[in-house]
This record gives C-alpha cells, sequence and structure tokens, in this order.
C-alpha cells in the first residue's frame, strides 16, 4: 500500500554498548531508502578506546570522538545532530528487547502501551531501562510525534515447547510465565529472509546456525526453514555465550550460596551477573573482545585475558555444535554483527577443527574480508557455507513501523 508523502521513519536500536540509528524514507513497503545512518559506539564501555559518533548524510561522514556515559545521551547527540542537518522526521521507532506476556507484536507507544513497557523493565535489566531512556529522549526531543517499538523476542514465537519449557514444576512455570524467549529476534529474521536469497535457496529447505556477536550482548540461533527451533537466550538475555558484561550460562546454586552463605542481596546480584561478569569479570582489563583479541594476538598480559578469550571460544563452539545436532545437520554457518562480520582472528578460531561439521574455512577470505557486505568464506568443497551478513536489524524495524502506519 502506498502512501502518499514519503515518510522519514527515524529507528533507534540499543545493543548493550552501542546506538546504531538510521533514517529512512518510505514509500510503500517495497520502497523503502536509507537517508542518513549512523551509530555510538562503546557506550559506557570502560576500555582502552574512547567512545564515539558516526553520522553518515548527504554523502558527508562525520566522526565524533566524545565521551559517551549512557544510551540517552548517545540519543541525545544523534538527535542534535539531525536537528543540525536539518533532517525530517514523521515517526521514531524503537528496538525494545523483552515485552515479556504483554506483547506479542509491534504496537504505537500510546499511554496504555508505555505503561506496559515500564512493567517489562526488570526482564532484560541491561536492555529495557536503556530502551526506555532512549524512548523517553526522543519523546522529549520530539513531543507529539507518532513513536513505536519493536520486540526482539517475536521471532522466536515458533521455539517448540520441549526446548522452550524449562524443567520446573509446571504450577510454578503457568504461574510466573518461565519459558525461554530468546533474543536478538531482529537480527535472526533478517538471516532468515537474506541467506536463503544469497545461497539461492528456499527458505522452507535451508538450516542455518547464526551467531549474533556483538559488542555486548551475543547469542546462537538454530533457524529451521526459516524459523527458529532454539537461541542460545532464555527467559532473560543473561543465559549462553559468555557476553561483554553478562556472565552466560552457569550453575543456578552458585547464587543460591553468595545468597545464604554470604548474604549478597538480589539487586547486588543482578549487578554481578548481568554488569560485572563474562569478558570483564574474567579478565578484569576489558569488556569488549576486541580489546581483548589484541592483547592475547600481542601476547601482552596474557593471563587473565588469554582465559577470557579462550571461554568465549569454547562456549560459542559448543552452542553452534549442539545446533547442528539439533538441526540434524546445516547448510549454512552465519556471522552478524559487529564483532560477527569484523573479527577474523575470532572467526578462524572458531571454525577450527570443525570439518566434522562440514566446515572447511577459507582462511585467506576470511582474513580479506571487509565485512561490509554479504559474503561466503568458505573453502569449495565445504559441504556448510560460511556466511558473513551485516546485520540490518534497522531495516526490520522501520518495516514493522511501516506496516503499522500504513495499513
Amino acid at each position: 500500500m502506498a502512501h502518499k508523502e514519503p515518510l522519514n521513519i527515524l529507528v533507534f536500536n540499543c545493543g548493550s554498548s552501542s546506538l546504531t540509528y538510521k533514517i529512512f524514507r518510505v514509500k510503500s513497503l517495497s520502497d523503502i531508502a536509507v537517508v542518513a545512518h549512523g551509530k555510538a559506539h562503546r557506550v559506557g564501555v570502560k576500555g582502552a578506546v574512547s567512545s564515539f559518533v558516526e553520522h553518515r548524510f548527504d554523502g558527508k561522514s562525520e566522526k565524533v570522538v566524545v565521551p559517551i556515559a549512557s544510551h540517552q545521551a548517545a540519543a541525545r547527540l544523534i538527535l542534535k545532530y539531525i536537528e543540525k542537518e536539518r533532517i525530517k522526521v514523521d515517526c521514531v521507532g524503537h528496538r525494545f528487547v523483552h515485552g515479556g506476556n504483554h506483547f506479542k507484536g509491534s504496537v504505537l507507544l500510546d499511554t496504555p502501551n508505555l505503561k506496559k513497557l515500564l512493567l517489562c523493565l526488570p526482564l532484560a535489566p541491561i536492555h529495557n531501562p536503556i530502551s526506555m531512556g532512549v524512548i523517553r529522549e526522543s519523546r522529549k526531543f520530539f513531543p507529539g510525534l507518532v513513536q513505536y517499538a519493536t520486540f526482539d523476542s517475536a521471532f522466536h514465537s515458533t521455539i517448540p515447547d520441549y526446548a522452550y519449557t524449562y524443567a520446573l514444576p509446571e504450577r510454578i512455570t503457568r504461574k510466573f510465565g518461565f519459558r525461554k524467549y530468546g533474543f536478538h529476534g531482529l537480527s535472526y529474521s533478517y538471516v532468515a529472509r537474506e541467506v536463503p536469497v544469497f545461497l539461492k535457496r528456499r527458505t522452507g529447505d535451508t538450516k542455518i546456525v547464526a551467531c549474533h556477536l556483538g559488542t555486548g550482548g551475543s547469542s546462537v540461533c538454530a533457524i529451521k526453514y526459516g524459523h527458529s527451533i532454539d537461541c542460545s537466550m532464555g527467559y532473560s538475555p543473561l543465559t549462553g555465550l559468555v557476553m561483554s558484561t553478562r556472565c552466560g550460562d552457569i550453575d543456578p546454586m552458585l547464587m543460591l550460596y553468595l545468597m545464604t552463605a554470604y548474604g549478597y542481596r538480589p539487586d547486588e546480584l543482578m549487578d554481578l551477573l548481568n554488569k560485572k561478569s563474562g569478558l570483564l569479570g574474567i579478565s578484569g582489563f576489558s569488556s569488549d573482545i576486541t580489546d581483548i583479541i589484541h592483547k592475547v594476538y600481542e601476547k601482552k598480559d596474557i593471563g587473565r585475558v588469554s582465559l577470557a578469550f579462550n571461554m568465549y571460544i569454547h562456549r560459542l563452539r559448543k552452542y553452534i555444535g549442539s545446533y547442528v545436532a539439533a538441526l540434524g545437520g546445516v547448510d549454512a554457518l552465519v556471522f552478524t554483527d559487529d564483532i560477527g562480520v569484523h573479527n577474523w582472528r575470532l572467526r578462524e578460531r572458531v571454525c577450527g577443527g570443525m570439518e566434522w561439521a562440514g566446515l572447511r574455512l577459507d582462511t585467506d577470505l576470511n582474513s580479506a574480508s571487509s565485512g561490509d557486505e554479504i559474503v561466503s568464506v568458505n573453502k569449495k568443497d565445504s559441504k556448510v557455507k560460511i556466511v558473513l551478513l551485516p546485520t540490518e536489524e534497522e531495516f526490520i524495524i522501520c518495516l514493522e513501523g511501516a506496516k503499522l502506519l500504513l495499513r
């Protein structure tokens, strides 16, 4: 359905330590183009490299190195740039990680839905509050402008009950709504849409293991015939891989022990598991896997830094292998998001020795890839394609908004 006048949709996408934005000009659901885009990097990150914001508009590129303490501060910088460049904005779309049982699809942010969003904040204590902060900032900057939210958990609604159910008494899971939700669904939706086209296969006969490896959060998803059948993240984005500051999979008894034997409070444990663990907690050096890889390959301060890298790789390989088994074989292994497409050393370590799964990495293609476009980096005789796909979560967010506004 075409719209009389093109809509300019500003999309905000909060990562754990980044804030991406894009402005799309939408003429119809099949005619969407990017007008401007950019990203705030290393938001709130403690590491060796300073935070900065990149902007690209009207053939111009701009990089501003500036302290960015929070996502709300990052949004303020971006909105001021949009105002300075006089870029028209008709509505604003937001990625919201966890909608729990309150949201099953994208919604306009009217007063009732904003109240429901507040109920969802504890479900993803890193992502949901920062997204809410960006929503507040953009509503303050654009009072009265239409805004909407899309939810990362929607793509994983196809996970079967035997994969999403926790082995707890039914009265508990039913009463509290405990189940695996899975996250990074916008990114995996894009993978499921684009990879079969790239491989010249039908979506309905393609099995994919996709690795969304970000500078903050990371996960793995098993995609069978276009649908999610499992995801490394669960009820919250805390579980699964070793992440920047999140612990991933651990024995829950450890937390009960800290509570009962040492008096840790629930809020202290939330902070420990979500903000002080993962790569930062192991290495004591940085929450950024890129910083850690540089140290490892420079052979500097190897001890705990090397341990952090090896743990990251080990956990990732375990999930890939288990999802190959769950899918009964795989057609493509996909790496996406910043770390996935831009760090060839990580991919080399992950894929090394996985010929048993049909994976044969072409090390020359792998190290030469810029990560700026979809490519395959496997050897010609590899049974499984190894694909690098820059994620386009923002396009999916825009598309969801266009469907709401143009229907």
